[in-house]
């Protein structure tokens, strides 16, 4: 998949980061964080482009993603406040209490076109998936909300099992039934680390759901 970003170089005292951002954004696509359930709603276009966002994350270590859906038109169902999206490998190091004076500093930024690889994304989400069928197997998505912002820490092979997770429910979403009514449908999860304390109620969990925007009339399903 091609993506078109905008690429921002911000510096916090003598440090540099490198900081992604899709070039338009993703009108359609709203994130509530988890509390402990927190819900993705998304079009197809929506999750098309953030299953090539994580796909991205998953092979650049050193650079983070961040999603700007807080300004997104909300669906007419689900609850909790909207929030932007950050992704960023585990080891970079980034403090969610930093982030506010870094997505200040991020400015007007300079394009950027780049092509991800799917098939490498399909050999690390197998990878991910094989480790996970052993017993103890913990690679899982890290996450704290913070400044109105959903953030998720993780390894290449971990986000690269939630891409193609995103990009199933773009590409069967639409041939759920009623969603051209307007009617949203569960079609994946994320796979979040349950918080330290946590065991005694429902598990934190992202659920992604596939929805189309008015006018419905307008949706076809594909092949129609």
């Amino acid at each position: 998949m091609q993506l078109r970003l905008r690429q921002f170089r911000p510096r916090t005292g003598p440090h540099e980061h490198r900081v992604v951002q899709p070039r338009q954004p993703l009108r359609h696509t709203t994130l509530r964080a988890p509390d402990p359930i927190g819900w993705l709603y998304g079009d197809h276009d929506g999750l098309n482009r953030l299953a090539g966002l994580f796909s991205f994350a998953a092979c650049s270590r050193h650079t983070i993603v961040h999603v700007p859906l807080r300004d997104a038109v909300p669906p007419d169902e689900g609850i909790g406040e909207p929030v932007d999206l950050v992704l960023v490998h585990h080891a970079y190091g980034l403090r969610p209490s930093k982030w506010p004076a870094l997505r200040r500093a991020l400015g007007a930024g300079t394009p950027l076109t780049v092509r991800t690889d799917e098939a490498r994304t399909a050999r690390d989400a197998a990878s991910w998936r094989g480790r996970q069928q052993r017993a103890g197997s913990r690679d899982e998505l890290r996450h704290t909300t913070h400044a109105r912002t959903f953030f998720l820490f993780g390894s290449r092979d971990v986000f690269a099992e939630t891409a193609t997770s995103l990009a199933y429910a773009a590409g069967w979403g639409p041939r759920q039934k009623r969603v051209a009514e307007g009617h949203s449908r569960m079609m994946a999860g994320l796979p979040l680390v349950e918080p330290p304390g946590g065991g005694g109620g429902h598990p934190d969990e992202v659920l992604v759901c596939f929805k189309a925007y008015p006018p419905y009339a307008h949706f076809k399903r594909p092949g129609r």
